[in-house]
């Protein structure tokens, strides 16, 4: 039985996390942390079904647990994450504090120096389609965030394969409300929300930026465990020394979850002229929570929501043979988050990677 501790779980990722665990028939939560609401029950909180007290983070009895989850937002989550590793415990961060390898980078965009830099480079990024060896045997995994995990999944066979002819990837995606986190603001407010749909943090400024881009230039390269499925490989037609950037555009959706990327790309001459459909059904063969739909058919977030898949479907654009759009779907507090997680941890420990999920 895996002991697991959770750190912020009164959140919509943490008490989305307590409801996928519920179902785990190999873990169980020893405690629940809440900083604001100490001594009360996660159901005075929210409404739900479970009475877990909450403490807080000095009370928490690192020393019963094998594993801890952070759902904190960054900078918050780099100090409790490093107060469990110190005591001997694996780690699963939700936040943006580990995700990134440069601290530099991290700074630019969290406008905050790195509490624990040197932590950075131990640190796996939690994509099991891509780094699921080095989960397996990491100390500290960053989940990934919700909008990377449905654009880089979108993208990865195109890009292990050198199949782009342009660089610049667009990239345009919508959010359920949820993704911004259960802090009200004027925003996220109802009436702001309902019958309407709002662009956001446009123009290469949203923080999931540059770890959208580290991730997709890795691919790019080569890195990571997962280029086993490639056979026969010609050499890439594309610059290996180009860098990939994404014109990212998120907006925010009149509904709770789930999330929509729309991926626009061009192909190289040689890749324009490969059954994609095909390629993107063998790359995620095997793949527990990944489905590209068949051909003619369109993915949605209904297909996605409430469960950890993400629902991929492939479209060749008539009259241009080089572009190509991608549709990925998922649920951003369970693929984008909090089943993500569960999954790094059934990797982590060596357990069936859908324990829990299914």
């Amino acid at each position: 039985m895996i002991k697991v501790g959770i750190f912020g779980a009164t959140g919509y990722t943490g008490a989305e996390l307590i409801k996928w665990l519920a179902r785990h028939r190999q873990a169980r939560i020893v405690f629940a942390h809440s900083e604001s609401h100490a001594g009360a029950r996660l159901s005075d909180v929210m409404p739900c079904l479970f009475d877990l007290p909450l403490v807080q983070a000095d009370d928490a009895p690192l020393d019963q647990v094998d594993v801890v989850f952070s759902c904190l937002p960054h900078g918050a989550s780099a100090e409790l994450c490093k107060r469990a590793l110190d005591a001997g415990k694996r780690v699963v961060d939700f936040s943006a504090d580990f995700r990134l390898r440069d601290a530099a980078a991290y700074a630019e965009w969290y406008k905050h120096a790195h509490p624990y830099p040197e932590l950075l480079d131990e640190a796996v990024y939690g994509l099991p389609e891509i780094y699921r060896r080095d989960i397996a045997d990491a100390q500290l995994v960053a989940n990934p965030g919700c909008y990377p995990t449905s654009i880089i999944l979108g993208l990865l066979p195109l890009l292990e394969l050198g199949a782009l002819a342009d660089p610049v990837i667009i990239a345009d995606s919508k959010s359920g409300v949820s993704g911004a986190g259960r802090k009200p603001s004027q925003t996220t407010h109802f009436v702001e929300v309902n019958e309407s749909l709002a662009p956001y943090n446009i123009g290469h400024v949203h923080r999931h930026v540059p770890e959208i881009e580290q991730e997709l230039n890795a691919a790019w390269r080569g890195d990571g465990d997962s280029g086993s499925w490639i056979v026969d490989r010609e050499e890439p037609a594309h610059d290996p020394r180009a860098t990939i950037h994404v014109i990212f555009s998120p907006h925010l959706l009149p509904i709770s979850r789930g999330m929509l990327s729309m991926i626009y790309v061009r192909l190289t001459p040689q890749a324009a002229a490969q059954d994609w459909h095909a390629i993107f059904t063998q790359r995620y063969e095997g793949e527990p929570f990944v489905r590209v739909l068949p051909k003619g058919q369109i993915a949605t977030i209904a297909h996605a929501a409430h469960t950890n898949y993400a629902v991929l479907s492939v479209h060749p654009v008539a009259g241009m043979p080089d572009r190509l759009q991608i549709v990925s779907c998922i649920d951003n507090l369970v693929k984008g988050a909090s089943g993500q997680a569960v999954q790094n941890m059934n990797v982590m420990f060596g357990l069936d990677e859908c324990e829990g999920l299914r």
